[in-house]
């Protein structure tokens, strides 16, 4: 099978890139006297040495025309400094006939110019270029004295800082020494801390028990030393009270025959009535006795 027109172009541009890539490389490696190395011609650094071909040749064309211009203009450079030399002999002025004096004058106003940038003999530029200097001066002065005050902030700074630095060393330094002093009061706290709670269980125990005992005894909280005073003023309101039919109820039991009747009976009564009120007595003094103890706890 016959290959295609697009196979025999292609393998016809590579032959001639490898042409070039091979001749290029005599080239190069001929100018510095040694031999062309062995390489494995792939398409790959047939590519790459193509590329670097173009580009140096592009470099070196471009290098020789600025070599031949630099040339020119040094022949240029040197029939104007022909001429100029011709010049200065026809009016006396060449370099070997002046004095030495002015030969240093000469060298100085060229260094000079050369200083200022000075291509030309005329005043103004002279002016121009002095000028410049000055204002390059005054910038350098100007930038000079900013970074001297920069640097006076700066040491202001640093004089603070390093102060600062200083007392926070110090305050560390006592910080430091507190420590000891401190762990032993937090220690002490800690203590009494545990022991102030303990105590607060221990109060809450307490009142817990005094609450039931108070409920068990009957105290509610409407029963105070008010309400007592009251009630023992209201007793003897009533005592007052009875007092006059008591006395008249006694007078009635000292008759004759009220004495007879009742003598029998006043004996067991008195007996029994004598009990009750023992009993009544104890029961009131444990209930009286009860409720002092109860208010006693009252806080």
């Amino acid at each position: 099978m016959a290959d295609s027109p697009g196979s025999e172009s292609k393998s016809g541009a590579d032959a001639a890139r490898m042409g070039e890539v091979k001749a290029w490389l005599a080239s190069q490696f001929d100018a510095i006297g040694k031999e062309v190395p062995d390489f494995e011609y792939t398409p790959r650094t047939i590519a790459h040495f193509h590329d670097l071909a173009t580009v140096s040749q592009a470099k070196t064309k471009a290098a020789n025309i600025v070599a031949a211009d630099f040339c020119q203009k040094a022949a240029e450079y040197r029939a104007q400094a022909a001429r100029v030399r011709e010049i200065l002999e026809h009016v006396g002025l060449a370099q070997e006939s002046l004095p030495s004096n002015v030969v240093g004058s000469a060298q100085v106003l060229a260094n000079v110019a050369n200083l200022l940038n000075i291509r030309d003999t005329e005043l103004s530029s002279f002016l121009v270029a002095a000028a410049d200097i000055s204002l390059r001066k005054t910038g350098v002065e100007e930038k000079r004295a900013k970074v001297r005050n920069d640097s006076k902030v700066l040491l202001d700074y640093t004089r603070k800082a390093i102060a600062r630095l200083t007392y926070l060393k110090r305050t560390l330094a006592q910080l430091e020494d507190d420590v000891a002093p401190c762990e032993d009061q937090m220690d002490s706290w800690k203590t009494n801390l545990a022991v102030m709670a303990s105590k607060e269980r221990q109060y809450f125990q307490q009142h817990s028990n005094y609450k039931a005992l108070l409920n068990r005894v009957g105290y509610t909280p409407e029963i105070n030393h008010r309400v007592l005073v009251e009630l023992g003023e209201h007793r003897k309101e009533l005592e007052k009270e009875t007092k006059p039919i008591l006395d008249t109820l006694r007078s009635y039991q000292d008759l004759p025959a009220v004495k007879q009747k009742y003598k029998l009976q006043d004996k067991a009564l008195a007996a029994l009535a004598i009990e009750e009120k023992k009993r009544q007595y104890a029961a009131g003094e444990k209930y009286l006795g009860d409720l002092v103890q109860a208010l006693a706890m009252q806080p």
